[in-house]
């Protein structure tokens, strides 16, 4: 049982809390589709200020929608496309404090005002995407970069081709 906990310390603990729950959460799940479901219902409930928290897979040379929290959004994504698209042909982290002036944003959510998207890398290979928005502009930030890709690097453990 999972039991929902107040955080109350610096954003650095507890985003280190956060990736210690994601751990336990997953430790002894194989499935995959259950395994991103809670690990989007994790960060759901410990972010603020979000209105959309999900995974995109790639197949075929393309990012398909898999599951996340919030309202229904885009199924495809070409690579090299939007936010998440981009990121994927990058191999790297993309936070963008402003998605009006990201060229080539892909608006599935017009209350979406800032998005981070961390790429999910495996044996070299683009797997996915962590694709969270914000309807606040310059939500995220280095702390949430560098504690988000801890968290990717957590749940590809616990990804079993």
């Amino acid at each position: 049982m999972f039991e929902a906990i107040t955080y109350n310390g610096s954003r650095e603990a507890d985003y280190e809390l956060v990736i210690k729950q994601l751990d336990s959460l997953l430790e002894d799940e194989s499935d995959l589709t259950a395994n991103l479901a809670n690990a989007s219902a994790l960060l759901n409930q410990f972010l603020e200020q979000v209105n959309w928290i999900g995974f995109y897979i790639m197949k075929e040379g393309e990012l398909v929608l898999g599951p996340f929290q919030g309202l229904p959004a885009c199924v495809r994504i070409q690579d090299g496309n939007g936010v998440c698209g981009t990121a994927t042909s990058k191999k790297e982290t993309i936070l963008v404090d402003d998605v009006e002036q990201f060229p080539g944003h892909i608006a599935c959510d017009a209350q979406s005002q800032s998005e981070v998207v961390v790429p999910i890398i495996i044996d070299g290979q683009v797997f996915g995407v962590l694709d969270i928005d914000s309807p606040v502009k310059n939500r995220f930030d280095s702390t949430d970069q560098k504690y988000l890709e801890a968290f990717v690097e957590t749940l590809k453990k616990h990804i079993h081709l």
